[in-house]
């Protein structure tokens, strides 16, 4: 029975220290150099109302800055910035204190783009107003520039109804005597810092996720870069054939994904003295012939993190839904928790029918837990009698000990394999609850306005710790050392504190496991008595 407790201590202790550690890697951190790195591609604008545009579907709302065609602000129609807020969510922002931008352009020798300029080049439009009409396919937005030798330059923008995929293309009619030679390039740039209005994080240590750069290549399907590196002057430089940048945050993504079938790309990293981070890509050499007209596409994800739409723009974009370590068992989790969600339509309510599946699964590991805590309770006058008699050599009682179990033929550590197998499934739960966007803002009862937050009265958490307190008297009253007594006690209390700053959702699945778990061990403790 002691060995039971310990292993207990120890589940509670690893998972603190899992936490704990997810949240050291993955925390914000102050930028600690003032070193400056030239960007590789120009990364000069000017933002002017008269110069901007605005292009828009029924998900999204995109402002487009006319010097080089950037899109400077992007708002998400289907997302609050906050909970209960009349404001859109705005994921690209161009202000003051704080700049986030998808940048594309045409660079190299013959490239409008190009840093030998002064500026950015200056397109022109029809209007300043575009909209995606309730009878229309696809929004297809031109935007034109005129270099010199009278090449004409149209950058597109291509939007479909209830799309977060941007199609950018180029067309470019090569009306000169002379070959081109250019390259296409598309950057995302962040400053580092969030201003205070910005802050993305609660300060809940439980609920931050990453924040940072990542990159897809031939050789690595999903690596995160974090800011730290690129401030620190520790670029990438990688040639790839396929792949995409990205910068990341919780339940958001931007994502630039190259034309893969004009050469390979160069995936890079810069940083700015102003603070700002940079992850873009640059294609080979792209040679345009003279008096002819050739096409560059690129496409631009920004919005949430839905991994089937994610993964049907480009291969592994949807392991930007970092699950962390347990992946493997938090992705047919959420996968089995939208069958339930479309079916019931409440994800309080597929929290708790999850759980009842999940109960059920582990059924009989539970019934082997509490049916060894019972014989081992049987056993106890028996292991008191061996401690009275060997407990001076402690090798001697350790052989008696596992003869005792060998003749009653019980298994000592039979009731610790549960708590390890409910381990990977809380934390799984747990990565699925902070990084599924579908639970943002979502709703179950009364006061829990949003699952993926933490309990605002901390109602919950009580809860779960008189649960807890619960089975822990009625299954600890053979453990006769005292300091484990006090322990164990004082254990529930523990969860409590540690409780209050997990996710709602997350401490509603813990109640529903441990009421399932007191009606479970009584059913188990009674049938064994009987018998």
């Amino acid at each position: 029975m002691e060995l039971q407790r310990n292993f207990f201590i120890f589940a509670f202790l690893f998972v603190s220290f899992l936490l704990w550690q997810e949240w050291q890697s993955q925390s914000l951190k102050k930028n600690k150099t003032n070193e400056t790195t030239n960007s590789r591609v120009y990364l000069n604008y000017k933002k002017e109302k008269k110069n901007q545009i605005i292009i828009k579907n029924d998900v999204l709302r995109l402002v487009v800055n006319m010097y080089g065609g950037d899109i400077e602000e992007a708002s998400l129609l289907d997302y609050k910035d906050k909970l209960n807020s009349p404001n859109h969510f705005k994921l690209l922002e161009t202000k003051s204190d704080f700049v986030y931008q998808a940048q594309s352009g045409l660079i190299g020798k013959d490239g409008p783009d190009s840093s030998m300029n002064n500026i950015r080049p200056l397109y022109s439009a029809k209007k300043n107003f575009f909209e995606l009409r309730n009878n229309q396919k696809e929004l297809r937005v031109p935007i034109t520039f005129v270099g010199k030798n009278g090449i004409t330059y149209i950058k597109n923008f291509i939007l479909k109804s209830g799309r977060y995929d941007v199609h950018i293309e180029y067309d470019i009619d090569n009306s000169s005597n002379k070959n081109l030679e250019l390259n296409i390039f598309g950057q995302l740039k962040q400053t580092i810092k969030l201003p205070k209005n910005r802050d993305i994080y609660s300060g809940n240590f439980a609920l931050q996720t990453f924040r940072g750069a990542a990159y897809s290549s031939s050789d690595f399907k999903y690596e995160k870069y974090k800011f730290d590196n690129i401030a620190n002057n520790k670029h990438l430089n990688i040639t790839t054939n396929d792949g995409w940048i990205a910068m990341l945050q919780q339940y958001f993504v931007v994502a630039w994904i190259p034309q893969t079938n004009i050469g390979s790309n160069i995936i890079y990293t810069s940083y700015l003295d102003n603070g700002t981070a940079i992850i873009g890509y640059k294609s080979s050499l792209i040679n345009i012939p003279s008096n002819s007209k050739y096409i560059i596409k690129s496409k631009l994800w920004v919005g949430p993190e839905k991994q089937e739409e994610m993964a049907a723009v480009a291969p592994n974009l949807d392991l930007t839904v970092d699950y962390g370590w347990l992946w493997f068992l938090s992705q047919p989790l959420f996968k089995l928790l939208s069958i339930i969600y479309n079916i019931i339509g409440n994800w309080g309510f597929s929290i708790i029918l999850i759980t009842f599946i999940m109960k059920g699964v582990t059924y009989p590991l539970t019934k082997a837990q509490y049916t060894s805590m019972a014989k081992m309770r049987e056993l106890q006058p028996k292991i008191n009698e061996l401690k009275k008699n060997f407990g001076h050599d402690k090798q001697q009682m350790s052989r008696e000990m596992m003869a005792l179990y060998k003749k009653e033929k019980i298994n000592p550590l039979g009731g610790c394999l549960p708590i390890f197998i409910q381990m990977p499934i809380f934390l799984s739960l747990y990565y699925m609850l902070i990084g599924s966007v579908e639970l943002r803002h979502a709703p179950f009862l009364f006061w829990i306005k949003d699952l993926s937050d933490q309990d605002p009265y901390y109602v919950l958490p009580i809860v779960m710790g008189l649960t807890m307190f619960f089975i822990q008297r009625t299954s600890s009253n053979s453990i006769s050392d005292p300091f484990q007594q006090k322990i164990m006690n004082f254990m529930p209390v523990v969860f409590t504190v540690f409780f209050l700053w997990f996710p709602s959702g997350l401490v509603l699945y813990y109640i529903v496991s441990n009421l399932v778990t007191i009606i479970q061990q009584k059913f188990i403790l009674s049938n064994f008595k009987k018998k």
